[in-house]
């Protein structure tokens, strides 16, 4: 077994067929074929089904990809970091909408500080999206405020955060009283997309309260779902950090909900095989150590 062997493994995988990855990697099927083979002999296990002309992975077979991403990730990585300059290359965070609004351009301007020389990629999906990218090692490691829900994904909490129901000026709740539970059936809510942590923890507990809630619009991004429910579309579910600036200048009202109380933490996530270098690991570090650290000029 050799790195070839892992490349075009990982090629086959990633496109269902010995034909594109053929023409992905220029080189012959028969070639693909054989390098396919001699991995299914080498371990035993048969690493592909074939269902309708396609490839689809074995239960063996996806636990050789993940190993198999993160072997070719860490030779690459070894690669540039051997020929390039001290304290430079590339790291690559993720960070769900949440997280990558509030905390993310903090984190790395204070990060830039102290690897002046090293680039940081950034990308900003919504945690299941986070969730996927991390195991395919499109990114090194993320910061996310939803759960993650592979058991190959290490999560460390390190931040609190809090939930908010929040309306505009014209909604019959602005700056009420207290509501019960069950009053929640009546309102009209503005949420993020599926996938979203937030909706996760959102949907959980009136799941749990076993209160029906309607959709009364769905949003990608935090500013869209300020603005409507500034306009007074509905009640808006939101981080408590995004919505500071707005409930200070009197824009939205809290929703009081009697015995709801929507905490969560904010998380490093990174791919239990994922090999961590010195800069990885410092901004991890630094992510723990956010909540204490003293504010800074920009």
């Amino acid at each position: 077994m050799t790195f070839r062997h892992l490349k075009i493994f990982i090629t086959v995988a990633d496109t269902g067929s010995m034909t594109a990855a053929a023409k992905a990697l220029y080189i012959a099927q028969p070639t693909v074929s054989q390098a396919i083979s001699e991995l299914e002999e080498h371990y035993g296990v048969k690493l592909f089904d074939r269902l309708a002309k396609r490839l689809y992975l074995t239960d063996k077979g996806t636990r050789l990809l993940s190993y198999a991403r993160h072997l070719i990730s860490l030779m690459n990585e070894m690669e540039q970091v051997m020929q390039s300059p001290d304290q430079s290359g590339l790291i690559k965070v993720g960070a769900s909408l949440t997280v990558g609004t509030y905390l993310l351009p903090q984190l790395v301007h204070r990060f830039k500080r102290q690897y002046p020389l090293l680039q940081v990629r950034s990308t900003i999906k919504n945690t299941l999206d986070i969730e996927r990218l991390l195991l395919q090692n499109a990114i090194d490691f993320a910061v996310v405020e939803g759960m993650v829900h592979t058991p190959d994904i290490v999560a460390t909490p390190f931040m609190d955060d809090k939930l908010l129901l929040v309306c505009g000026k014209t909604h019959p709740l602005y700056q009420a009283d207290a509501i019960q539970p069950a009053e929640l059936e009546n309102l009209q809510f503005i949420v993020r997309e599926q996938g979203s942590g937030t909706r996760e923890l959102f949907e959980n507990m009136m799941a749990t309260q076993e209160i029906k809630w309607q959709l009364a619009w769905e949003c990608n991004g935090s500013d869209v779902l300020k603005n409507a429910a500034v306009k007074g579309i509905g009640v808006a579910v939101i981080s408590q950090r995004l919505v500071e600036r707005e409930l200070a200048a009197g824009d939205l009202s809290i929703v009081q909900v009697e015995g709801i109380d929507l905490k969560r933490k904010f998380s490093v996530v990174h791919h239990k095989n994922k090999f961590l270098t010195e800069p990885m690991q410092a901004f991890i570090a630094l992510c723990r150590e956010y909540p204490n650290l003293p504010e800074q000029p920009s």
